[in-house]
């Protein structure tokens, strides 16, 4: 059960920091109260719409983007992973994503 708490408020953190940036990239208003597989979908919907643009640095961002869905996506979904080593990967790609695509 530590484990859950632990993960639902990683996530949580997560959403905290990262929501509001990303619908923004986007121009959408930000979710509010998103559980972890509906924070991965916010990723994912951002990066297909960067991927989509002809600016170079959109495209770069949709790649961080890429790496942090999978990043959540083996936390959520690999019983025995690190869950900490993979969430702490997917916080430097949405990091860097954000501020690639700025």
């Amino acid at each position: 059960m530590a484990v859950q708490t632990a993960q639902a408020n990683t996530f949580t953190a997560l959403d905290t920091c990262f929501t509001a940036e990303l619908a923004a990239l986007i121009g959408s208003e930000p979710p509010r109260g998103l559980t972890p597989t509906r924070f991965v979908d916010l990723v994912e919907e951002v990066r297909d719409v960067l991927a989509d643009s002809s600016l170079g640095n959109f495209q770069d961002a949709s790649d961080d983007l890429d790496s942090a869905a999978t990043y959540l996506t083996d936390a959520l979904t690999e019983p025995g992973a690190d869950q900490p080593a993979l969430l702490a990967r997917a916080r430097t790609h949405l990091r860097d994503a954000i501020e690639t695509a700025s």
